[in-house]
């Protein structure tokens, strides 16, 4: 994933007026029937799946460019106003509670397209599961509090999704397109919008590779052995099987940076390896029990969490060599102006006549080829 540029979207509160939504709904309607009749539905999903796009929509929808309320709001528009049996496409889930909808929602949509049971249960394996990468492999700070899927007739499917980050006032937006994940573990993002941070734990980057097999290894490993070696990450002495000569403790990292860097760096440091409060055991013995074959079925195990993760991941580190990413992977147009007032006002009556426009055009386009045909 390449990065292209960068959006921040601070988080807002509130809800969004009923005027404006009540003109988004209807904007948002006669922009989607002339997209899919051009793009098909892969291709709107595709479009949906673009970050950049994504943002412009918002603009187009008259909604604030950098708000986080450019992914719930749009998002919730088009929920409301994308029939499955119209369009062809379905969007399930949504901001807090509707996100814990998601599943029972793919069900609905499945039903609407008729989806056969196999593919239904495979959406909802993404949908679990790009939720837990985004919350456990990318430890950026942002907590998940929106998920949303587009569903196709074809099977094919987008998720986007949201973290805030109450501390700093900011959200992070989260793109997935079926098309383009070869494994959901390793670097499946279309792109990812927000402010950039030092120090994030990413465990889906081509880099994190060999801690990510060096984790299930011992991800697999007796529980007490493994309880054991992250105890000795606190001070103790250091022993293990494929333990590096001279390794050093998280106590002696401190000591070796005491003089050699600057403040900054050492705290930054102390960060990076800072060890988790508390690491699920028991969600460890079941893995244990479970002997997953890779990451993959690791993440997939119930109670595995940012912890788990952090903890082998620091274990995988410190002690056997095996470095993870701390490269933030985040990366990276007004029409009718913001709610807000940035960078004008909404002009209303521009807002209307283009949804007239547009809805009166695919009107009459769909009237002249029933004419010819």
């Amino acid at each position: 994933m390449n990065r292209s540029g960068v959006v921040d979207l601070p988080l807002h509160g509130g809800t969004a007026p009923y005027w404006l939504v009540k003109r988004m709904k209807g904007l948002a309607h006669a922009l989607f029937e002339p997209i899919i009749d051009e793009y098909g539905v892969d291709g709107a999903i595709e479009k949906l799946a673009d970050p950049l796009w994504f943002q412009s929509l918002s603009c187009a929808l008259a909604y604030d460019w950098h708000s986080s309320g450019t992914t719930t709001v749009v998002c919730g528009v088009l929920k409301s106003v994308i029939n499955p049996e119209e369009f062809g496409i379905g969007i399930a889930g949504g901001k807090g509670k509707a996100s814990r909808n998601t599943l029972s929602d793919i069900d609905g949509i499945g039903e609407k397209l008729r989806l056969s049971d196999g593919k239904i249960e495979e959406l909802k394996y993404a949908s679990r599961l790009s939720a837990k990468v985004d919350n456990a492999c990318i430890q950026d700070g942002y907590q998940l509090y929106h998920h949303s899927m587009v569903v196709s007739e074809k099977g094919e499917w987008a998720v986007i999704q949201q973290g805030m980050n109450p501390r700093d006032r900011y959200a992070r937006r989260y793109h997935w397109l079926s098309s383009s994940v070869k494994k959901y573990v390793e670097e499946p993002h279309q792109g990812i919008v927000g402010v950039l941070h030092e120090n994030v734990l990413d465990m889906t980057s081509k880099e994190s590779r060999g801690c990510r097999g060096m984790s299930v290894d011992l991800a697999t490993t007796e529980p007490g052995e493994l309880e054991r070696l992250y105890k000795s990450l606190g001070g103790s002495g250091n022993k293990g099987k494929r333990m590096k000569e001279g390794q050093r403790t998280l106590f002696d990292f401190d000591k070796l940076l005491k003089g050699t860097v600057k403040v900054e760096d050492e705290m930054s440091r102390e960060l990076i390896y800072r060890l988790p409060k508390r690491v699920n055991w028991d969600a460890l013995r079941v893995t244990y029990d479970k002997q997953p074959d890779n990451y993959e079925q690791f993440l997939c195990i119930r109670g595995v969490g940012p912890a788990t993760v952090r903890a082998l991941a620091l274990i995988s580190d410190l002690i056997y060599g095996e470095k993870p990413s701390w490269r933030d992977p985040v990366k990276f147009s007004f029409a009718f102006g913001g709610k807000d007032g940035v960078p004008y006002p909404v002009d209303r009556r521009t807002m209307d006549e283009t949804t007239e426009i547009l809805s009166n055009a695919v009107k009459e386009a769909k009237a002249r080829i029933k004419n010819i045909c």
